[in-house]
C-alpha cells in the first residue's frame, strides 16, 4: 500500500490535521512530516509528537551515504524508502524546494476521511 501524502504551506493547517489523524486511532509512529528545512521539520515533529523520516526508515546503506549526499538527494532517498517511486520521489521534493511540507502517513487507509 502506497503512503498518504499531502502538501502544506501552512504549518499551523498542518499540525492541526495531524491531531485529527491521530484522534482517529492512526498509531504516531505511521505518522511523518518531511521538508527542505531540517529545523522546520524537527519543530513539527516534536510540537505533534509525530517522527521524521531517519535511520530506522532507511535501509542501512541509504542511512550511511545520507550524510554526504546533497539535501535534495537525501530527500528523494528518504521518500523512496518510505514507499514512493523514483518519479514521485523527485516531484515531491521540487515541490519542498518550493517552500512545501509534507504530512505522511503510512500503514493506514482512508486517511483523507480524518482531514475533511
Amino acid at each position: 500500500m502506497k503512503p498518504f501524502i499531502k502538501a502544506y504551506e501552512n504549518d499551523e493547517k498542518l499540525q492541526e490535521d495531524i491531531k485529527k489523524i491521530s484522534g482517529n486511532n492512526v498509531k504516531d509512529e505511521d505518522i511523518y512530516v518531511l521538508s527542505h528545512d531540517d529545523d522546520r521539520t524537527k519543530r513539527i515533529a516534536k510540537n505533534t509528537g509525530i517522527n521524521t523520516i531517519g535511520a530506522k526508515e532507511m535501509d542501512t546503506g541509504d542511512a550511511v551515504k545520507a550524510p554526504f549526499e546533497s539535501k535534495g538527494d537525501e530527500l528523494r532517498t528518504k521518500l523512496q524508502n518510505i514507499g514512493f517511486d523514483e518519479s514521485e520521489s523527485k516531484n515531491y521534493e521540487a515541490e519542498m524546494d518550493k517552500g512545501k511540507v509534507f504530512l505522511i502517513v503510512t500503514n493506514s487507509e482512508n486517511v483523507e476521511q480524518f482531514l475533511i
